[in-house]
């Protein structure tokens, strides 16, 4: 199979690491279709893709519910034929501490990151087993192996993913569909934008200072970038990664938190 005939889900697509696996995936010539809540605005989709837009296809998609999952992919296989690569990048993150942890916060967490990344594995192996290849890329977090305090629902929910990869790994070994996560560090995405103004906001400090010191979490001194996370997925993602299955790549700069 060349990468001309490859046809990709990428979930959370039109932000962050998805968007930028989108976009590395299409220069390889794979047909890609992005899924985000967000993507029912067609505006904003634009916007989003820019110079993209007319290769990358944008679709409403809520990984919570098993209906919206199990429609998007039926569509992407009624306007393709196939999904070859899958790629769970949607995800959420807030903070509780664990008394009085809101009910509310853990289950978006465990509904969205692990249960939304199961319903979409689910959805597509069996056109993948038909197919006899597949490649599934779960993008989990140096959180799964590493615990963060005021952060149970989010490492939860990550490490999850790995116990679920490994599952998923041995029952598509046999048909050509390998399963793997990339584990990152902080990434300069919109969240982490996000953290950094309210951390200006509260503190008085600049910008390049908080950035500094989100990029002093890991040895390198620099925060990981969204383009990286996509090489290594669309490597991954290769007909070359055949033998890389049950296994998780952390990008972590040589952070151990």
């Amino acid at each position: 199979m060349t990468s001309q005939q490859k046809t990709a889900i990428v979930t959370g697509g039109l932000s962050g690491m998805g968007l930028a696996i989108a976009r590395r995936l299409v220069k390889d010539g794979t047909t890609v279709f992005v899924g985000a809540r967000s993507a029912g605005d067609q505006a904003h989709v634009r916007h989003v893709l820019g110079a993209d837009a007319d290769q990358i296809h944008a679709a409403a998609l809520d990984v919570q519910s098993r209906d919206s999952v199990d429609q998007f992919v039926a569509d992407v296989i009624a306007k393709h034929g196939r999904v070859d690569i899958l790629v769970n990048a949607a995800g959420v993150y807030d903070e509780a501490a664990v008394i009085d942890h809101p009910e509310q916060i853990w289950d978006d967490h465990i509904n969205t990151n692990l249960s939304g990344t199961f319903r979409m594995i689910r959805a597509v192996m069996p056109h993948m087993k038909d197919a006899g290849w597949g490649r599934i890329i779960n993008i989990a977090s140096v959180a799964a192996h590493h615990g963060m305090a005021n952060n149970a629902a989010y490492c939860a929910s990550k490490a999850g993913l790995l116990g679920l990869g490994r599952c998923v790994s041995l029952e598509g070994a046999a048909h050509g569909v390998t399963c793997v996560s990339i584990s990152p560090t902080w990434v300069e995405t919109e969240m982490l934008r996000r953290f950094i103004d309210a951390d200006m906001a509260a503190t008085g400090q600049s910008l390049e200072d908080v950035r500094a010191e989100y990029a002093k979490s890991n040895p390198q001194n620099q925060l990981v970038q969204p383009s990286e996370v996509a090489e290594l997925a669309a490597f991954l993602a290769s007909d070359a990664a055949r033998a890389l299955t049950m296994e998780d790549y952390q990008i972590n700069a040589g952070s151990l938190w």
